[in-house]
């Protein structure tokens, strides 16, 4: 392989096992965005995307020091989960099936709603390396149901397949709405694709009486070392005659400002589903990974009926134990006085649906 086409591999390869859960270097394309151009913004520079309270990134340093002190604990080759689900065609109220890691069914008003699908083997852009399923998907491909909507949280690796989604594409020709900058990722998978972009506040009618929001996240993007922040990232609010859902994407608890101002303006959520894993060391991954403690915090903050986790125990990103989300979930929820049934953390295949 020649010296420049190994180190472009390998850059891509370090974004995924670490940039996928914090760090980038700074170089930049000669400060130039090859996903995006558009007006500066409150969240926008011209250059990057940023939040509020967007934590520093992260440097050499600091993912030299988690390298040096990393005591983490070591996964099983295999966690099968006991569900496996094949979902109906079509639902008059609303059914969720869990994919695995942050992949979900969204069965809502008759439409059938994929959010952030990753079928690969890999969390990676190498098929040889890089954080690796333990389960298979908990829907298989082909037991799909007719899909209409794909929604796309960001582009880090574990959230954006581009082949799943090109693949999507060719047979069920879904609406695809994704973060601004990201539909010039999703395209070249396909060039034929269409994709609706929307920034932070933004609406799209889905038909229905379903109508999906775009919302602000506390967390970052990169797909290699020299496009830090250069596409956008978000969570989801959709509102249907089944009750609003709340779908956060990978993000950070920060000051609880994103929760407060989604319950303010959508109102509690009869559904919300939170990340709980890829959160050790703390030090490292608090800016941009919630733990459980800040998820029940989170779902408090909502005001959420219902909660469902995800974000773990399918690829192993950090440091915890592949059990340890599900353990420190109900800890958390003990102290917070939650029932347990109010928030599960799901295993592939599993289905939650309002009765």
């Amino acid at each position: 392989m020649k010296r420049q086409s190994l180190l472009a591999t390998l850059s891509a390869l370090t974004v995924m096992t670490l940039g996928g859960v914090g760090y980038a270097a700074h170089r930049r394309s000669k400060g130039r965005n090859p996903y995006y151009s558009g007006p500066v913004t409150d969240h926008f520079d011209g250059l990057q995307f940023h939040g509020v309270d967007q934590p520093a990134d992260k440097v050499l340093g600091d993912i030299l020091r988690w390298k040096r002190e990393r005591a983490g604990v070591a996964w099983p080759a295999s966690f099968p989960s006991p569900f496996d689900d094949t979902p109906p065609e079509r639902v008059e109220g609303l059914r969720v099936s869990f994919i695995g890691h942050a992949s979900y069914l969204f069965q809502v008003g008759r439409r059938n709603i994929l959010v952030d699908p990753v079928y690969a083997q890999r969390a990676s852009p190498l098929s040889v390396a890089g954080p690796k399923r333990v389960n298979p998907p908990g829907i298989a491909f082909d037991a799909l149901p007719p899909i209409d909507v794909v929604l796309i949280t960001h582009n880090h690796y574990d959230h954006l397949d581009g082949p799943t989604v090109a693949r999507l594409w060719q047979r069920h020709q879904p609406l695809i709405v994704a973060p601004l900058g990201n539909d010039s990722i999703l395209r070249s998978f396909d060039d034929t694709m269409h994709v609706e972009t929307c920034d932070w506040g933004q609406s799209v009618d889905l038909g229905g009486g379903l109508t999906l929001h775009m919302t602000p996240a506390n967390h970052w993007s990169a797909r290699g070392l020299n496009d830090k922040r250069m596409a956008l990232w978000c969570s989801y609010v959709l509102t249907s005659p089944s009750g609003v859902v709340y779908h956060s994407g990978d993000t950070g608890l920060a000051d609880g400002a994103i929760f407060r101002d989604a319950r303010d303006r959508f109102g509690p959520p009869r559904l919300a589903t939170l990340p709980i894993g890829a959160y050790e060391p703390r030090w490292f991954m608090k800016g941009q990974h919630m733990n459980p403690a800040d998820a029940v915090v989170a779902a408090g903050l909502l005001g959420a009926d219902q909660m469902l986790g995800h974000h773990w125990g399918t690829f192993r990103l950090t440091d915890e134990g592949i059990k340890e989300p599900v353990e420190a979930l109900a800890a958390a929820c003990a102290v917070g006085g939650i029932p347990p049934e109010r928030f599960v953390a799901l295993r592939p295949g599993q289905v939650w649906e309002t009765r």
